[in-house]
């Protein structure tokens, strides 16, 4: 017996609301890496799974962190907030890269990650956007920092894919022109792109359905069954 106070749903009404037109542009691919050092190991690998997505045919833009400043929630018209907002909002999904320090991500990773809102005005620039979580260490190999990560997508209601790669002892992973090794890290990058695009693909053209709540919608449903 249907409930009351819930929506009604069947498969096939659900399905049926999948049979639509599907984009065919690229998907675009925005990301994000923890580090400013130079030689940021967590830059390289954002570069080097950038160059993956890339040979897939995606549209990736990686955002420089320097000089964005430290979350205020003031600083909204300084430029490089601004950039970022765009940025969010221009993507179909992300990819974040950081250090594991102390046990978990850097404050370069999170500051970029606080200053995306859940909502700038109707839009919501990360909701339903696909996530793939990334991490290196400069020693033995840990998963700490993309277990943050992942948290933060889920904050962020995002859809973070069940692949993810963590990069140890990243300082012997890296060629001097900064690419990756051949190496079943670099296989891992490559893995994690590969399922990144896919499912980028898969639902972006449906991110509103997917994210429709009843909790947020609930005069609308109770029109369509007669309950006002």
């Amino acid at each position: 017996m249907t409930h009351p106070y819930a929506p009604e749903h069947t498969a096939e009404q659900t399905l049926a609301s999948f049979d639509k037109p599907k984009s065919i542009h690229a998907p675009r691919i925005l990301m994000l890496y923890g580090s400013l050092r130079a030689e940021s190991y967590s830059r390289k690998l954002t570069q080097e799974a950038a160059a993956i997505l890339e040979s897939f045919g995606a549209e990736v833009k990686v955002y420089d962190p320097n000089d964005l400043p430290i979350f205020d929630r003031e600083s909204y018209d300084h430029p490089k907030v601004k950039e970022l907002h765009e940025l969010a909002i221009w993507s179909e999904g992300m990819v974040w890269s950081s250090p594991e320090l102390h046990g978990t991500i850097t404050s370069v990773i999170k500051n970029q990650i606080d200053w995306i809102p859940l909502s700038l005005g109707s839009v919501r620039p990360t909701q339903a956007r696909t996530l793939a979580v990334m991490q290196v260490s400069g020693g033995s190999q840990s998963f700490n920092a993309v277990n943050s990560l992942r948290l933060l997508g889920r904050w962020m209601r995002m859809l973070t894919i069940p692949n993810q790669s963590s990069v140890a002892m990243a300082w012997k992973e890296f060629n001097d022109d900064g690419s990756m090794k051949e190496s079943s890290y670099r296989d891992r990058v490559v893995d994690v792109m590969e399922e990144l695009f896919r499912f980028t693909l898969l639902t972006r053209d449906h991110s509103e359905f997917l994210t429709y709540r009843y909790s947020e919608n609930k005069e609308e449903y109770a029109e369509k069954v007669g309950k006002t």
